[in-house]
């Protein structure tokens, strides 16, 4: 319920450090895990299957002007199947991700094609970067978490910070409320085209409890400091049955318009 649909319009190149480090397992950083699962709904969070969410996407600009507005409707089977549609100015695209493999369907040249090596290693470290992943534990044949510290968070709460560390390099920070346990941010760098560290952040907001889950309906994604997109949920359904074919790619444009979701 946590992988912002924002990763779906963005490829990028995630920066890594030194592989293969060695780690003692970090009981403070598990109990911080465990508080955060209990505080979304416990054994009810760890038991969804599939969710449902759909909302309105923005893009902003670094001066604070939106340059896009758009609803979506965004389906995920975890671990790793996901579709998500936008639809804006009387456009739909849609890209789909299964795995290793995925496509899309650009509306506004009306072409359905296969995804890139790019954008499906994109949708990946998504996925790696989620609050979902660490909290469901789908890390751990992959990397080790840590306990980083207690920093300060707004209107003087406290936050506790843990870092879950890939065995590639790649590091992401989450903070959780110390005293609620509710996620707060994660953390994260990339590289850019000329190899600039660009920072990347998500803040979670406006918590709602949904069949007994809390769920943060706001999703703001920063970028250097700067705000640059919104996602802001209207409804969120867990564990309704979805059918394998919206998976599947279509056979060809035509079949994409007329589908319903």
């Amino acid at each position: 319920m946590l992988r912002p649909v924002l990763y779906l319009l963005l490829v990028i190149v995630f920066s890594v450090g030194a592989a293969g480090q060695d780690f003692v397992p970090d009981t403070r950083a598990t109990e911080v895990i465990k508080k955060a699962v209990a505080a979304l709904g416990g054994d009810r969070y760890s038991s969804v299957k599939s969710q449902i969410g759909r909302g309105k996407f923005s893009e902003i600009t670094k001066e604070g002007v939106v340059v896009s507005f758009r609803s979506f409707v965004d389906v995920i089977v975890y671990p790793n199947k996901e579709r998500t549609e936008f639809k804006g100015q009387g456009l739909k695209n849609i890209q789909v991700n299964v795995g290793d493999t995925g496509w899309v369907f650009d509306g506004s040249m009306e072409v359905l094609r296969d995804q890139n090596e790019t954008q499906i290693a994109n949708f990946k470290k998504g996925i790696r970067t989620s609050l979902d992943h660490l909290l469901r534990g789908e890390w751990k044949s992959e990397g080790k978490v840590s306990y980083v510290t207690r920093r300060a968070g707004t209107l003087g709460r406290r936050n506790d910070v843990i870092r879950l560390t890939y065995n590639d390099g790649l590091a992401v920070e989450f903070e959780f409320g110390a005293d609620d346990g509710l996620p707060v941010k994660a953390m994260y760098k990339r590289t850019n085209a000329d190899g600039e560290d660009i920072k990347e952040e998500d803040r979670y907001a406006q918590f709602i409890e949904t069949a007994g889950i809390k769920v943060p309906f706001v999703v703001d994604h920063y970028t250097n400091g700067k705000m640059t997109s919104r996602i802001n949920y209207e409804s969120i359904e867990f564990n309704k049955s979805i059918p394998e074919s919206i998976f599947t790619k279509p056979a060809n444009a035509k079949s994409v318009r007329e589908f319903k979701l």
